[in-house]
């Protein structure tokens, strides 16, 4: 398996998750367009556009930074030409940007609720519109959604509605563009964590440094995408995959090196579905 040379557009790639995608491609000596909005570095969040492209290139890859406000159609479509008139062609497109408020309906306000879908259901159908005529011309193209598995339970819409709204845009854009675009060969597929991950955006609006200690690394949702985008596109589509569930139907057996502290209980996340079991003799209980 290698994305030597390969092509990937991502979506809030500046730090936590898009970033550890990133790095794994850039590992095998991938070009990388990091897509995302923090040009200057963030009062309260690590990382900028630039800074993840010297990581990139650090880690063996070729970065590409551009600044990319993903609701707007003029920005996106300018960064995806960007990238194909610098790379020659896009391989892989990975939508991770998203927005976040775990807010009931009347502590939601309008504007964040129009934010919400502008950046997660409609931002990822503008991404992926852009880069699927570029990807058709690909070896072997796919498409990849940070978003969680179509499970319709009342218990992840009470609460937040709104979000779980705009979240399952996400994954509704899986279920329609790999039916859509079977005959193209081109693969969607959506990919989420069965716990909480460690990033920074987690830590400063959800969980705190000691939240963080029940997480696991973005390196697991890095691993996990590497071997979706080293499968075969017209084969492997429409897939609603749990991090540690699709590694260990790849082999995988050693989890606890994607914890954070093996000493601490390990946080479940939102939308995983309750027939969604750990893999045999995986735990999310402390190490002892």
């Amino acid at each position: 398996m290698s994305l030597s040379g390969k092509t990937l557009f991502i979506t809030g790639a500046s730090r936590g998750i898009g970033l550890a995608i990133a790095l794994r491609a850039a590992r095998d000596g991938a070009n990388v367009v990091v897509a995302a909005k923090t040009d200057r570095p963030h009062p309260k969040l690590p990382g900028t556009i630039h800074t993840a492209a010297d990581e990139i290139v650090r880690a063996g890859g070729k970065g590409l930074p551009i600044v990319c406000d993903i609701r707007s159609e003029d920005q996106v479509a300018a960064a995806v030409g960007q990238c194909v008139e610098r790379f020659g062609g896009i391989d892989i497109c990975v939508n991770n940007a998203s927005a976040i408020s775990l807010t009931g309906t009347l502590s939601t306000e309008t504007k964040r609720f129009d934010l919400m879908h502008q950046v997660n259901a409609r931002g990822t159908w503008l991404v992926s519109k852009a880069c699927i005529p570029h990807l058709k011309r690909a070896a072997n193209p796919h498409v990849l959604m940070l978003s969680p598995p179509l499970d319709m339970a009342p218990k992840w819409f009470r609460g937040h509605t709104a979000y779980t709204m705009a979240k399952f845009g996400m994954s509704m854009c899986v279920l329609g563009m790999a039916a859509e675009f079977a005959g193209d060969g081109i693969a969607f597929n959506a990919l989420w964590p069965r716990t909480g991950i460690a990033t920074a955006a987690i830590r400063h609006a959800l969980a705190g440094e000691e939240g963080l200690k029940h997480c696991r690394t973005p390196d697991i949702l890095a691993d996990a995408a590497y071997l979706v985008f080293n499968k075969p596109a017209k084969s492997f589509s429409g897939n609603f995959l749990i991090d540690d569930s699709f590694l260990a139907e790849n082999g995988v057996t050693d989890f606890d090196r994607y914890r954070v502290d093996p000493g601490k209980n390990l946080m479940p996340d939102f939308f995983v579905p309750d027939g969604a079991v750990p893999p045999k003799g995986v735990s999310l209980e402390a190490l002892s």
